[in-house]
């Protein structure tokens, strides 16, 4: 008789924390902030290359038409999978001059959606054209 009340309060347990972690568990932002009708090229300096998850984030130092130093922020993958196609946490290296293809933020901040990037040694990551 005890067990079962053991049993039965440990499944409504286990059910209120399932209810609980659900949301976040499968929670992701929308992609809908990017303009994937656009392309910008980014030719600049890696300032810092962030191995976090959920995403890898790319900050780049571009100089604008008008000779301005701009930071860009570069939103990639999910670690897991950019190791398993080869990345590491040091793939771009503070300092190194890199090409990168984004999609841009819509509202027109200096952000985007990795596409594509040539490093400086001539490798090719993602989808670069």
């Amino acid at each position: 008789m005890i067990t079962l009340q053991y049993r039965k309060i440990s499944q409504y347990l286990a059910i209120l924390l399932l209810q609980f972690f659900y949301p976040t568990a499968i929670a992701h932002h929308s992609g809908n902030m990017f303009d994937r009708e656009q392309i910008v090229e980014l030719v600049g300096i890696v300032r810092e290359f962030q191995w976090t998850s959920p995403h890898i984030w790319i900050q780049v130092l571009v100089i604008s038409e008008t000779g301005i130093t701009e930071e860009w922020s570069i939103e990639g993958g999910v670690p897991n999978r950019l190791f398993r196609s080869g990345w590491r946490p040091n793939t771009f290296k503070p300092g190194h001059q890199v090409i990168l293809q984004a999609y841009p933020m819509r509202d027109g901040a200096r952000a985007g959606l990795f596409i594509g990037a040539k490093l400086n040694d001539g490798s090719i990551l993602g989808e670069f054209n």
